[in-house]
């Protein structure tokens, strides 16, 4: 039940955050527009790249070790003050390296330093402590208030192409914000400890070692812009930028889930509960899958329809960027299942900095042969390969150890109703003038074909899912 309220409550935040970007996405494209957007978001990926060696691996490292101590305080409280230690040294480090940059090398200078904002906030960052105690609630309710009043502050003050500078303003001082507003209930759950530095050392390698994957990671979900702004311009960084923001809606439901099965999980192998360990991870495999299943095809067959009135007139090209970027969700959604509630909380590290390295070393490769020639698209095409060969090669180095064929087996009906439904609703004519009356109703037609088809799959192979029948009958039945 824990769980079930903190994918609740993470799920919550998640979608909020997806759908502030939905209101102020076609806002943004027609005040700030391509150009504005790339930008930004040009300078975002450069900051990003420098925070990362603040935050390190802490989000997976941090909130694991923490979720393993979370019922002892004192040694919770010694391992919070001993981890933050190094965090706070390396945000020193981080911050003197961006101000170097940003006063040499910067594309933009006014809105890197605007920027510094954003990096110190994560010197701050202790989301990773109260992820591993599972109070997501907390960080729910925080971030949601902060999101809201960012979201009616760039509705007030961006009115034209020259407010990037105030959009770049808004959004570096929200992280900040957000960060500074959890410290004061980090008191009610720890003492301060003044750590040795033997203490401090012992969290560096494998804190370091989780970073390298992240590193990785982040070469193909950031580099791609940076390459993309070098290679050709700030416009194609901001279609780039825009399709992002929509195959996000499937990622982000994803990633919740991720999120938390990493402390959980990690607690259930502290445990030894096997069986508990395998049952969630089949049902998170069908969760994701459906989600992301109908979530991807559903935008895919509705893009020509979707991206004219969401984002206005000069964002054609998101059309196809989209129809290259959303199959990826798939191979990032079974991953993502393999990587939060098997490798990690199993510490089996060194198969996850493999699988994400081969699979930065692709999308580098793919960038760099196609950015040139196709430019934002070839960047889809490279990111596209990439979660494919992450997802490939974490699947072939767990095969003897988890049951892959059968996760693939019962993921088939998803992935084949969504097909089904991409091509009927993308194929079909209607003699309907309105854009918006004909995208919703596509919508429709698309949700009834997807869960027809799954029904009938579902009926027909029905002895592949006995399994599934069974724990939700377990689950409906009330305990005496």
């Amino acid at each position: 039940m824990k769980t079930i309220k903190n994918f609740i409550y993470n799920s919550a935040y998640q979608i909020l955050a997806l759908l502030i970007p939905l209101i102020t996405t076609p806002y943004l494209s027609r005040t700030i527009g391509p150009g504005g957007i790339g930008e930004y978001s040009y300078a975002y990926s450069i900051a990003y790249f420098f925070s990362m060696f603040i935050i390190l691996g802490l989000n997976n490292y941090g909130s694991r070790t923490i979720a393993i101590l979370q019922n002892n305080k004192e040694k919770l409280s010694k391992n919070f003050c001993s981890i933050y230690t190094m965090q706070l040294f390396c945000g020193l480090i981080g911050i003197s390296a961006y101000v170097l940059y940003s006063l040499t090398l910067s594309h933009n200078r006014m809105i890197s330093f605007i920027l510094l904002a954003y990096i110190i906030s994560e010197i701050l960052d202790i989301n990773w402590f109260f992820f591993g105690i599972e109070k997501f609630k907390l960080t729910v309710v925080r971030n949601s208030v902060i999101k809201l009043l960012s979201t009616l502050s760039i509705f007030l003050f961006v009115n034209s192409k020259e407010d990037v500078y105030i959009y770049s303003f808004i959004m570096a001082f929200s992280f900040l914000i957000s960060q500074l507003a959890i410290w004061p209930f980090l008191t009610k759950e720890i003492k301060f400890i003044r750590p040795s530095l033997k203490e401090v050392l012992t969290h560096i390698k494998p804190n370091l070692i989780l970073f390298i994957p992240i590193i990785a990671v982040s070469i193909y979900k950031y580099m791609d812009k940076i390459m993309l702004g070098s290679l050709t311009n700030v416009a194609e960084v901001g279609f780039f930028d825009s399709a992002e923001r929509l195959i996000n809606v499937p990622i982000a439901l994803v990633n919740a889930l991720g999120v938390i099965m990493i402390p959980r999980m990690s607690n259930i192998v502290a445990l030894n509960n096997k069986i508990e360990g395998q049952r969630i991870i089949y049902i998170s495999i069908l969760f994701v899958l459906f989600l992301s299943s109908s979530l991807s095809f559903g935008i895919m067959g509705t893009a020509d329809l979707f991206v004219p009135l969401f984002f206005g007139e000069g964002f054609e090209k998101c059309i196809i960027l989209l129809l290259i970027l959303l199959p990826s969700c798939l191979f990032l959604a079974f991953a993502n299942v393999i990587r939060t509630q098997y490798l990690i909380p199993m510490r089996k590290d060194n198969i996850y900095i493999i699988s994400v390295f081969v699979g930065a070393l692709v999308n580098l490769i793919i960038n760099g042969l196609l950015i040139p020639i196709f430019q934002s698209a070839g960047s889809a095409i490279g990111t596209l390969c990439a979660e494919i060969s992450v997802c490939s090669l974490q699947a072939f180095f767990v095969r003897r150890e988890l049951p892959i064929g059968k996760y693939i087996k019962i993921s088939m009906p998803f992935i084949i109703s969504g097909i089904i439904m991409f091509l009927i609703i993308n194929g079909i004519q209607l003699p309907i003038q309105s854009r918006l009356i004909l995208l919703i109703t596509k919508i429709c037609i698309g949700i009834m074909v997807y869960f027809i088809s799954l029904g009938i799959q579902f009926y027909v192979f029905k002895d592949n899912y006995q399994y599934l029948i069974e724990l939700t009958k377990r689950m409906l039945v009330p305990k005496k």
